[in-house]
């Protein structure tokens, strides 16, 4: 099926600190591809905006409790598909709308587009302006380039393995701040799984005793890109999706930071928890978790 199978992205990075230990394909590959994720999650927003301005008759699905899809949602991804197929034929394409039931089989070679085509939906069908389009290119399993646009603010973070992190062309980094007293830390609630609530809970409080603020967002792309530019020390959630975290990866690696699983493994592209933050905040959030 060329550019249209579906299936999972899944990075096999090993090192200990959570950052990749090589950058995938060739300097012009990843500005290529850098260059198609940028043009297709500018389509794939500018479908979502098409919508935003009849949000009281926009229809709402729901495919799990408390988890909804809507038109603005397949319209952009529609749009995206469109785009890459257009530029990358035998590329394989996942998307949450697309491919969910296949999302756990693993790809490991060749050319693969991550898509989240509306990350913050549930923001987005309230009105609430904190939603983005995240899209990230793995070449032979490793992330090569990855894009966060916030269509509600046109923020735009860009990343290409070994070339740095920008939001709107202006390179970042992560936060210098090292006392857990003086962070800001994101998270995200477990709202599909009410088997985690009482693990989050005990992080959850812990992180509220220790840090200056918890912010919950509703929009785990947004919150990876907030730990690459600096506007948060840190930020973990027990278990997201391949498209929720593929991009923003990339751009707390590139910013500086580290980004692993709960239990300290470099983060994969896949179904799995998270914990990001610059490197003595990540260090200090994986303790905390620990204890609790």
């Amino acid at each position: 099926m060329s550019a249209r199978k579906q299936s999972q992205a899944n990075t096999n990075d090993t090192v200990s600190d959570g950052r990749e230990t090589h950058a995938a394909g060739t300097s012009a590959d990843r500005r290529t591809l850098l260059a198609t994720c940028v043009a297709a999650a500018v389509k794939g927003a500018e479908a979502v905006r098409g919508h935003s301005q009849h949000l009281d008759t926009l229809a709402w699905e729901e495919k799990a409790r408390a988890d909804y899809v809507s038109a603005a949602d397949r319209d952009s991804e529609h749009a995206i598909h469109e785009i890459i197929v257009a530029r990358h034929g035998d590329a394989v394409i996942l998307g949450e709308e697309l491919s969910p039931d296949v999302a756990d089989s693993a790809t490991k070679t060749g050319l693969v587009f991550v898509v989240d085509p509306l990350d913050g939906t549930t923001n987005f069908l309230h009105g609430f302006p904190w939603y983005a389009v995240s899209i990230a290119a793995l070449i032979d399993g490793a992330i090569a380039a990855g894009v966060v646009l916030n269509v509600a603010t046109g923020e735009l973070f860009t990343a290409v393995a070994g070339g740095g992190a920008r939001r709107s062309g202006q390179p970042i980094r992560v936060s210098s701040i090292t006392e857990p007293i003086r962070a800001l830390v994101g998270t995200g609630f477990p709202f599909k799984s009410g088997d985690q609530v009482n693990e989050f809970l005990r992080g959850f409080g812990a992180a509220m005793r220790e840090a200056a603020g918890v912010r919950r967002a509703g929009a785990a792309s947004l919150d990876l890109a907030d730990v690459a530019c600096g506007r948060y020390e840190a930020f973990w959630e027990l278990m997201l999706a391949p498209w929720d975290v593929a991009a923003g990866i990339l751009l707390v690696r590139e910013a500086g930071g580290i980004v692993t699983d709960t239990a300290g493994a470099p983060a994969r592209v896949a179904h799995t928890g998270i914990v990001a933050g610059n490197p003595s905040m990540h260090r200090w959030m994986m303790e905390l978790l620990k204890r609790c």
